[in-house]
């Protein structure tokens, strides 16, 4: 069977030249993507958080991991805004604290924030207060996350990229078309 690692290698290059930034990254994604969608799959929750700049593309992965033609089996990803509307008002650690009683009662399996954007985002805050969060951060390095530079002219087709990796992922991982515990 087919390493996760080498799988995305292969279709990191399948892709051609516009994804060429990512074959050096991919040391990075590899572990961390794997480890998730092994999460994700033994049905945690997904809770997704963005900056404001990308709520834009919280939506589209939304629309994107859960589309309606079903090929797959739904997945529980949603949006922690929709769950809980006033997200922008968590401050300190008593409210976090809150919130994460709250979540854990309704998610008995577990759940794991997935957060996209600045570092520096106050909601960014509420990722970083799990250490198993799958965090794809712009402008700051943190261990167990993805690096992205948000001056990058191209970050737009490069999340987009990204998130088209990702659901690919899931289906390998899913359908046991590769090995993803030798990538962890």
């Amino acid at each position: 069977m087919t390493t996760f690692s080498s799988w995305t290698l292969e279709n990191i290059r399948k892709d051609g030249s516009s994804f060429a930034w990512m074959e050096e990254k991919r040391f990075e994604w590899v572990p961390l993507v794997a480890s998730s969608i092994n999460r994700l799959i033994n049905a945690q929750t997904f809770l997704l958080i963005t900056d404001n700049d990308r709520e834009w593309f919280g939506e589209y992965i939304l629309n994107r991991l859960n589309k309606a033609s079903f090929d797959r089996p739904l997945l529980p990803i949603l949006s922690l805004s929709s769950i809980f509307p006033h997200v922008d008002s968590i401050k300190d650690a008593e409210q976090m604290e809150l919130l994460d009683d709250m979540l854990s009662l309704s998610f008995p399996n577990g759940y794991t924030y997935f957060y996209i954007g600045k570092g520096n985002h106050p909601r960014a805050k509420i990722a970083k207060s799990k250490d198993d969060s799958l965090t794809w951060l712009f402008n700051e390095r943190a261990q167990n996350s993805f690096y992205m530079n948000c001056e990058d002219e191209n970050l737009d087709i490069k999340l987009i990229q990204l998130i088209t990796l990702f659901d690919k992922s899931i289906d390998a991982i899913m359908f046991s078309e590769v090995d993803s515990e030798g990538a962890l």
